[in-house]
């Protein structure tokens, strides 16, 4: 049976290399996410403008102040989050579908990919949860005041402040979202794979 997914290889770990194009967008994110909103000046009758007022602003901002360093911190965590979290993933996927697909049927129907593709995803943020807390805390570290050094002084100083918890903050509202989205991607990948080799034949 073939799901169109392989097996786990270290060939998976090269998407990684999409951490170097996916980091700056994400420390966009994280700012835009938790500046704080306008605010009524008591010096002034206005309303004061955010920090960030979009997603370029905002990262030209970060390399005017924290330079092109600033863009990429955060990134080691980044990298430990998706290069194990997308071999879960994947080989997560591959694994249901082999177990969901009756013998002697050669692809996967289509409630099994949903399935599949949604547990997949859930058991992806599962392991990808804890260094995406750690990530989004080294991304919004002030850079005037910083608490955290390193991802491992992160790891420390945030689970002895607020116990082994702080690492799965999240983690339902991730898993919340992540099954109907990659139920979606899995059913398009499959339909799109069995286009593609029905124009082939």
């Amino acid at each position: 049976r073939n799901s169109g997914i392989p097996p786990y290889t270290p060939e998976v770990n090269k998407s990684a290399g999409g951490v170097v194009l996916i980091s700056p967008t994400e420390i966009a994110k994280v700012r835009m996410q938790t500046q704080k909103q306008s605010h009524y000046s008591v010096t002034a009758s206005h309303l004061s403008k955010p920090k960030y007022q979009g997603p370029v602003h905002c990262l030209r901002m970060i390399a005017k102040e924290e330079g092109f360093r600033g863009l990429y911190k955060g990134c080691s965590a980044l990298l430990c989050r998706d290069c194990h979290s997308f071999a879960t993933y994947f080989l997560t996927y591959s694994i249901l579908c082999d177990w969901f697909t009756p013998a002697g049927k050669n692809k996967p129907d289509i409630l099994t990919v949903l399935l599949s593709g949604g547990f997949a995803g859930v058991f992806g943020w599962a392991v990808a949860t804890p260094m995406d807390v750690i990530k989004s805390r080294m991304q919004v570290d002030n850079l005037g005041q910083r608490k955290y050094r390193g991802l491992i002084h992160c790891i420390r100083v945030s689970v002895k402040e607020e116990g082994i918890r702080v690492l799965f903050k999240g983690l339902g509202l991730n898993c919340i979202r992540a099954f109907p989205v990659n139920m979606v991607v899995f059913v398009t990948y499959e339909a799109v794979m069995r286009l593609a080799e029905a124009l082939m034949k």
